[in-house]
């Protein structure tokens, strides 16, 4: 905003524009614009197993994966490597009716050890996958 100095007669207009309602106006609307912008949520993206409610898909046999903190993996508690594991896995793909598999990692099993094989279960397809042992962390963290 400029301010007038000098000869100005009092009975002539002003020359200047008023900007503070402008101002004001612009800032409402940035205000409203940040209000509406939708929050950015981070999702990781995972392919859970499709539930069915066939009598078939009921297995008493469950085959469990155990990651331990020392980053040996167990198949029903022998040890594995990853590729035995995911040849157990194709074995199980091609039984009548496709075994659970329940898999358990050791609270301070590494991270990059539990990646791995869940990326070799993701590879196998297996339809039926559930994570045990959840309790264990409610001490831990």
């Amino acid at each position: 905003m400029a301010m007038a100095v000098g000869d100005r007669d009092e009975n002539e207009p002003m020359m200047e524009m008023n900007t503070t309602p402008l101002i004001d106006v612009m800032l409402v609307l940035l205000i409203m614009f940040i209000i509406t912008i939708p929050v950015q949520t981070h999702a990781v993206k995972i392919d859970l197993p499709v539930p069915t409610d066939s009598q078939n898909n009921v297995d008493p046999e469950k085959n469990k994966v155990m990651i331990l903190a020392n980053g040996t993996i167990t198949w029903n508690g022998s040890a594995v490597d990853l590729a035995q594991l995911a040849q157990y896995l194709e074995q199980t793909k091609a039984m009548p009716v496709e075994p659970e598999l329940q898999v358990q990692p050791d609270p301070f099993a590494r991270y990059f050890v539990v990646d791995n094989v869940m990326a070799v279960i993701k590879r196998s397809g297996v339809g039926k996958l559930g994570f045990v042992g959840n309790e264990q962390y409610a001490r831990v963290f």
